[in-house]
């Protein structure tokens, strides 16, 4: 991973041998027709957003990409839509107006557009050029950057998808001045994670600023964003595909997810859910006699005072380890969890006392 800075653009590289990207971070950038021509070859694109996005960032997209074939794709707002009925009405306008293998599927939105978008341009025709520019928080910190695409089934969050590369990833961060302050609170979340993971600098940054990035200071939240990037970027160059390191990057997603699945993915904002499973990972590690129950105490605290839940009063302890055990990362029939050894230090274990997760869901669940 490098990076570098041109014309008031951050420019962060994802190193992938053949299929590397640059990241573009910047105010302004869904706007900036230079880019697109320089970085955006494909003559057709089409744009995917949400009826809650496109009102306020389509013209300016369009805008930029003009002289292109372009057709747009509008989707209902919130977790609830990532459903393979609404990737199939992606992948139905791509087919009825005969795009080709050199098109570009553009995912303007958060997370939800991104993983919706990403899943169909990697299916059709077995994978076209995918462009994300994302425009919540957490899409821009996290979801955007890395290659996981998907849909939510009943039976669990993101169970049906594929990794598919974007070949270009644009972040303005002017678009988080629109922002609603719970999405804004939510995306926290994920800025939290990268400190816990392998940043304890970044958490006591956090601690310390807290407050200006809530408040939407500029340069906060491009400080934020930019070294998030850089801790996901080099985690993605390394694991690309999630075999070893990159799992790290589930810390409080497995918690979380359970919270979203159990309650049809209608309560809960999906950064809300990471939130409260960062305090139940937290708190678990310090059953486990891993982390010191102050830092446990640190991440349960900044949580709070991010304005996210530390607990679910809808979902029971029993419903949440259903749920649990339907995750992604069950192998051989035990469950992989992120724990933490320190504020800053995190790793993968099926190893750990059955009674200490039961009493974390107990605790934190119903």
């Amino acid at each position: 991973m490098y990076r570098r800075r041109t014309h008031t653009v951050d420019i962060l590289n994802v190193s992938l041998a053949t299929r590397s990207y640059p990241i573009l971070v910047g105010a302004g950038l869904i706007g900036r027709a230079d880019l697109f021509r320089e970085r955006l070859a494909a003559r057709e694109v089409l744009i995917v957003s949400n009826t809650t996005v496109a009102p306020l960032y389509l013209p300016q997209l369009t805008a930029a990409l003009s002289g292109r074939r372009i057709l747009e794709v509008l989707l209902p707002d919130g977790e609830a839509h990532k459903t393979l009925a609404n990737m199939a009405r992606i992948l139905d306008v791509l087919i009825a107006n005969h795009f080709a293998r050199d098109c570009a599927v553009l995912a303007l939105g958060g997370g939800v557009v991104g993983d919706l978008a990403g899943f169909a341009a990697a299916s059709y025709q077995r994978g076209v050029t995918l462009v994300q520019l994302p425009t919540t928080l957490l899409a821009q910190v996290d979801s955007a950057v890395g290659g996981k695409t998907g849909v939510n089934h009943p039976g669990g969050k993101n169970l049906i998808g594929a990794f598919h590369q974007p070949a270009l990833v644009v972040s303005d961060t002017r678009a988080l001045a629109t922002l609603p302050a719970r999405e804004l609170r939510a995306g926290l979340s994920e800025v939290i994670k990268y400190g816990l993971i392998c940043d304890a600098p970044l958490f006591e940054w956090l601690e310390a600023h807290l407050d200006e990035v809530l408040a939407g200071d500029a340069a906060a939240l491009a400080h934020v964003i930019r070294r998030s990037c850089e801790i996901k970027a080099e985690i993605v160059g390394r694991d690309e595909r999630e075999q070893g390191e990159r799992a790290l990057l589930n810390l409080g997603h497995t918690f979380g997810h359970a919270l979203e699945s159990a309650t049809s993915y209608k309560e809960w904002l999906h950064g809300e859910a990471v939130g409260a499973g960062l305090v139940m990972a937290a708190a678990m590690s310090s059953a486990c006699g891993l982390l010191a129950a102050a830092d446990a105490e640190r991440v349960r605290a900044l949580i709070e005072r991010a304005g996210l839940p530390t607990r679910s009063a809808s979902v029971t302890a029993q419903a949440a380890l259903e749920h649990m055990r339907i995750d992604k990362k069950v192998l051989g029939g035990r469950l992989r969890l992120v724990l933490l050894r320190r504020i800053g230090e995190a790793f993968v274990t099926a190893d750990y006392p059955a009674p200490a997760l039961a009493r974390t869901l107990e605790a934190h669940c119903g």
